[in-house]
């Protein structure tokens, strides 16, 4: 590998950053463009385009960060330390939970089903009103943590920097959307976790967690465990 990629300086940092900017792009401009989109389009349809190019774009800044996941600087090396592996897949699974919520309807988001913007206030958004916030930055974390090197560092800070403008963007169209109804719910839960709970605005209820979408994510954690070493060789065999 060339010495250039082992510099604060290498070009590898700057790429991410613009495949990031790129999936950011495709992913909330199209959300922004729902409403219109869904009456042309059909619902169906608009959830298909959306899926797919959503996916192609996240499909190549994952590939790309496991390519060049050692590029950069090595800050730090605790991968030979013990317990810093469970600590960092333990960490790993909890943001799937966080990612992924029960409250996602996956017919809808297979267009199987009619897909519809829905205004929860139950299950994991009690703790939280953007799980998938919380989620990514739980991961960055712990790749970061793992990794160690200057251009997880990037990267992390471009994907959470991208989830807290998500978070803004996010409460901008449910507002446009929904206006007092929204409201009423932005005022009983809360962006920081826990916070809503704190301040008794919310109380967990833990039966709405016990739904069968939770073993979904829970085997997808257990997947993602096995396919873990073949999506990093197929990584490395991409020229890029």
């Amino acid at each position: 590998m060339s010495t250039d990629l082992h510099t604060w300086f290498a070009p590898s940092h700057l790429i991410l950053l613009v495949l990031l900017a790129g999936f950011g792009l495709i992913h909330s401009g199209l959300a922004s463009l729902r409403l219109q989109a869904e009456k042309r389009l059909g619902a169906r349809l608009y959830r298909i385009i959306f899926a797919l190019a959503s996916i192609t774009a996240a499909v190549i800044v994952i590939g790309y960060f496991l390519k060049h996941r050692y590029d950069g600087v090595q800050l730090w090396q605790v991968q030979g330390i013990p317990g810093v592996k469970g600590l960092v897949w333990s960490l790993s699974a909890l943001s799937f939970l966080f990612l992924y919520p029960a409250t996602f309807n996956l017919l809808e988001i297979a267009a199987i089903q009619k897909p519809q913007v829905h205004l929860y206030e139950t299950g994991i958004i009690r703790i939280c009103r953007h799980p998938q916030m919380v989620g990514q930055v739980i991961w960055c974390m712990a790749h970061t943590l793992w990794i160690g090197t200057s251009f997880t560092l990037a990267t992390s800070l471009g994907l959470i920097g991208y989830h807290f403008f998500g978070v803004w963007h996010g409460d901008q169209r449910l507002s446009r959307r929904y206006g007092e109804a929204f409201a009423a719910v932005k005022a009983r839960t809360s962006v920081i976790p826990f916070q809503a709970i704190i301040q008794g605005k919310q109380h967990l209820q833990l039966q709405e967690f016990l739904r069968p979408a939770y073993l979904g994510v829970a085997g997808f954690v257990w997947l993602f465990w096995i396919a873990h070493p073949l999506m990093m060789r197929a990584a490395m065999n991409i020229r890029w």
